[in-house]
């Protein structure tokens, strides 16, 4: 047994699980609009109906929104409400019913070109600030050009309009927007195009969506305003433009300045200059005014005496300065020829030569001082050296011991029993064997020690 909400939930499972998003075409109806944002309403035709919900998260890119009557294709998921038990699709897209196709084939345009980089910010040309020639491309007998040219002649009559007529709808328009954009610049030095259309529905806008005139507005060779439909409607050749206007009277305020505003600049750019020439003016007449007042006081006779007498007054600063200054060269030069008198070489020479020998004498002395020290400091050096000599140790008696390898021996427990020794003597060397080894400093008490066997033919 199942409540009724567990049943229903069960059946809204089913619902969802059984049939995916699918495309509905139908007359909305009963349109609510509540102050949460989401939208209900019924999509019906001739023969049924069906209850609907689109949340906020989705309608909120519907434009324009939709009203009761309006023929749109949805996308939507179906399933139960079951607060009320009733069958509800819940719309994920809307678009007007039969343009849907053309939205499709908007959108995929627009992103292959915007991927090639044709819309990219950095291709979009400046406007002249002040154009001296227009060129216009739209329909001769359409309400844009009148709109248009109205608005150039109210705001910068002074540049020069040349009218390129094209159809703006039809198959035969694109062609002909294409050869307006490349040969009117040829035909007339442009400083700017105007590429403009009164409003329509989008099928009426199409040709202003078209790949050719995209690729043939960047291909100008001045830059493109267009100015297609009313605000709402957006083309591809908007997209492509160096600038996109609203309306067609919109773009050409774009590409021309106001004359009342640049009248009104140019009446106060004269009141500026009329007030900077009286003040320069007055400024001038003051200066003269000076100028005047300063020759009065400033007469030539006057700087003349004036300069005379200064002249005087440094000729004589001039001469007192002179003779002051040979006095203190006088006194100078006396003082340093009393300096050069009191150090002539000729009055010390005496004194250092008596210095000099006093000196010699003195090193003299000195170094046989030094030299007899150092002989005798030789003397005891060469005893000492004598006393130490090993030739002299050895005429004394003694010998000097070594083994089979040379080393020295000096204790006895350096050798064995029968090994052969060599023995150094003052005058001579003995070869001779070790018959006994005795450690210690006291020689055997049996008087033994070193024996060599006598040589071969000795008896």
């Amino acid at each position: 047994m199942y409540a009724v909400s567990e049943l229903a939930e069960i059946l809204r499972a089913l619902l969802e699980d059984s049939l995916p998003a699918v495309w509905v075409q139908g007359e909305i109806s009963n349109l609510a609009k509540p102050a949460s944002g989401h939208w209900y309403f019924t999509l019906k035709d001739a023969r049924a109906q069906l209850r609907c919900a689109m949340f906020r998260g989705a309608n909120f890119y519907v434009r324009p929104p939709p009203k009761d009557g309006d023929a749109v294709l949805v996308r939507a998921r179906v399933g139960l409400y079951p607060a009320r038990g009733e069958l509800q699709m819940v719309v994920e897209h809307m678009e007007p019913a039969g343009t849907g196709a053309l939205l499709r084939a908007f959108e995929a345009l627009k992103a292959r070109l915007a991927a090639e980089g044709l819309f990219e910010p950095a291709l979009k040309r400046a406007l002249p600030i002040l154009p001296r020639r227009i060129g216009l491309v739209t329909s001769a007998t359409g309400a844009a050009v009148h709109d248009v040219l109205t608005a150039l002649a109210r705001r910068w009559p002074l540049a020069q309009v040349f009218l390129y007529p094209v159809p703006v709808q039809g198959a035969e328009a694109p062609a002909a927007i294409v050869r307006a954009l490349a040969e009117l610049p040829r035909l007339a030095p442009l400083d700017v195009l105007l590429l403009v259309r009164g409003g329509g529905s989008l099928e009426d806008l199409w040709a202003f969506n078209d790949e050719a005139v995209a690729r043939a507005i960047r291909a100008c060779a001045v830059p493109v305003v267009t100015g297609v439909g009313h605000e709402i409607d957006v083309t591809i050749a908007d997209f492509a433009a160096d600038l996109r206007a609203a309306t067609p009277t919109a773009a050409a305020e774009l590409v021309t300045p106001d004359i009342a505003d640049w009248s009104r600049q140019a009446d106060a750019y004269g009141e500026r200059l009329r007030l900077a020439l009286r003040r320069r003016l007055d400024e001038a007449d003051t200066a003269l005014r000076r100028a005047q007042q300063r020759l009065q006081h400033l007469h030539p006779g006057r700087r003349l005496q004036d300069r005379a007498q200064r002249l005087d007054e440094l000729d004589l600063r001039l001469r007192h300065a002179a003779a002051a200054r040979l006095r203190a060269q006088r006194d100078r030069l006396a003082h340093t020829a009393g300096r050069l008198a009191r150090m002539d070489p000729s009055l010390r020479l005496p004194a250092e030569r008596r210095h000099l020998e006093s000196l010699a004498s003195l090193l003299y002395s000195r170094l046989g001082g030094a030299l007899r020290e150092r002989q005798a400091r030789l003397g005891r050096a060469e005893s000492l050296l004598r006393s130490l000599n090993p030739d002299a140790v050895l005429a004394r008696g003694y010998a000097i011991v070594r083994d089979a390898q040379g080393r020295i021996l000096v204790d006895a427990a350096d050798s064995r029993p029968g090994s052969l020794v060599e023995a150094r003597l003052a005058r001579g060397r003995i070869f001779a064997e070790v018959r006994q080894v005795q450690p210690g400093g006291q020689a055997a008490a049996d008087g033994g020690g070193l024996s060599a066997d006598p040589e071969p033919g000795t008896p």
